[in-house]
């Protein structure tokens, strides 16, 4: 993590002489200053000097090497526990119908977002209470 700080205030001091030199160098030129490109290199200046002190922040907090940071891990060692997920459900594939039928019926017609929150409720009840009935009951 200490790697990918230093990088983005890397990044965030590039973007920021950029931002400098950049309206500099059209007054030279063409004796007009474009403000989009001025604004937009600050901005991302700005975005590299937030995501760096987040991670710095983050590295000192934390008092620990990440495994990607230590020339001796192992590739497993970054592997974290994604959870159990369970490969024959059929009802993500129900809840995904639900939300694409809340989000349509936001766009085209109420009523059919009204229908698609009963299908999302009956998917995450199924879902969630997958292993309390049937064959795989625990």
């Amino acid at each position: 993590m200490r790697a990918n700080a230093v990088l983005f205030w890397i990044l965030s001091l590039f973007f920021g002489v950029l931002a400098v030199i950049y309206p500099l160098w059209g007054i030279l030129e063409a004796d007009y200053v474009e403000p989009a490109g001025t604004v937009a290199l600050s901005l991302t200046s700005i975005l590299g000097a937030f995501v760096g002190f987040y991670l710095q922040k983050s590295y000192n907090t934390q008092g620990a090497e990440l495994p990607e940071d230590r020339s001796d891990a192992n590739i497993d060692d970054g592997d974290p526990e994604l959870g159990f997920f369970s490969p024959w459900s059929w009802w993500p594939i129900v809840l995904a119908a639900g939300g694409a039928s809340v989000m349509l019926g936001i766009a085209v017609g109420f009523w059919i977002a009204i229908i698609g929150v009963f299908v999302t409720v009956i998917a995450l009840v199924g879902w969630t209470y997958e292993y309390y009935r049937g064959y795989f009951a625990r």
